[in-house]
């Protein structure tokens, strides 16, 4: 299965520590140029562990591919569903609910770092994710508390 990657949804993965349930649960994990600068700049949270674990994972963008459009939908989140049409992937990992809704119109099946870590669960990867999520929470990246709550239930772990 292709996997690929946003940057917001690696950066939340990476501050929990959880990259590595990524390789455990897709064949290929890619990400287009955009990505890649953009959680690798100096400045970035979590910069050199995502510089370190995006090494091979980095794939040119075919703009040739056609997509729909949002205003307000950044470069990365672009590229990555080009990349993703490009590659006839599995999923995008995308936390962004905007960039969510334009994929979804693109016909592009989704995941996102909560359904990562629930997903990881399931497999018998980790045995708890309420910690993973407490990371998350306490790091800049905004997780709706109604959503945690839901991915908790979920999860079969109090809230």
């Amino acid at each position: 299965m292709i996997l690929i990657a946003d940057s917001s949804a690696l950066v939340a993965l990476s501050v929990c520590d959880s990259l590595i349930l990524l390789e455990q649960l897709f064949n290929d994990v890619i990400v287009p140029n955009a990505v890649f600068e953009e959680v690798t700049k100096s400045d970035k949270p979590e910069a050199q562990e995502l510089k370190s674990y995006l090494i091979g994972k980095v794939c040119k963008v075919d703009m040739s591919h056609f997509i729909y459009l949002d205003s307000n939908i950044d470069i990365g989140e672009t590229e990555a569903m080009l990349l993703y049409k490009q590659k006839s992937a599995d999923r995008l990992l995308i936390d962004d609910k905007k960039g969510r809704k334009v994929a979804k119109i693109n016909g592009i099946n989704v995941i996102d770092s909560l359904g990562i870590l629930l997903s990881a669960k399931q497999a018998g990867l980790i045995s708890k994710i309420k910690p993973k999520i407490n990371d998350i929470a306490k790091s800049r990246m905004y997780i709706n508390q109604s959503l945690i709550n839901l991915v908790l239930e979920l999860a079969g772990e109090d809230c």
